[in-house]
């Protein structure tokens, strides 16, 4: 879908804060109430916006332990793929998951308590996956950069 100037510094307020009312975007954008209800409504009718979330301090939920799990499989048979996907989707732990080209197949991002918490996840829960062939951990010392935001 092709977007407009304006489309598009809609979408970049509603990535800042989506909890603004139509007419503060429209207030900011020079438009009436009416012209952003409906360019937002196409945003969400046509897949550009997909949902709406709340962020959260990871510090105060207890889950600022993040982990970078390379993954590597044994086999690559489409079954096995879609196996793991499937199996990966199940773990509230996970917050990410990519698959990737290079020397590993998957990057998974990890929010857990502690290091304790990981190793419990790893081993009664990563590891009980099939066709894990091998796994590689970094663990994140400082978020540098974590935005949600996708700049158009």
């Amino acid at each position: 879908m092709e977007l407009d100037a304006l489309d598009k510094q809609l979408v970049a307020l509603l990535q800042e804060d989506c909890k603004k009312t139509t007419k503060q975007y429209a207030d900011a954008l020079q438009l009436s109430k009416t012209a952003v209800y409906e360019r937002i409504r196409r945003l969400e009718r046509t897949g550009v916006i997909t949902g709406y979330v709340a962020l959260l301090n990871k510090s105060k939920v207890n889950r600022d332990f993040t982990v970078m799990c390379h993954i590597r499989l044994v086999q690559h048979t489409k079954e096995n793929v879609l196996r793991f996907e499937r199996e990966i989707l199940k773990l509230e732990e996970v917050s990410e998951c990519f698959h990737v080209g290079g020397d590993y197949d998957y990057i998974l991002k990890i929010n857990v308590e502690d290091m304790k918490s990981y190793r419990e996840f790893m081993i009664t829960k990563l590891t009980a996956i099939n066709n894990i062939g091998n796994t590689q951990s970094s663990f994140v010392i400082n978020e540098v950069k974590n935005s949600p935001s996708v700049h158009i």
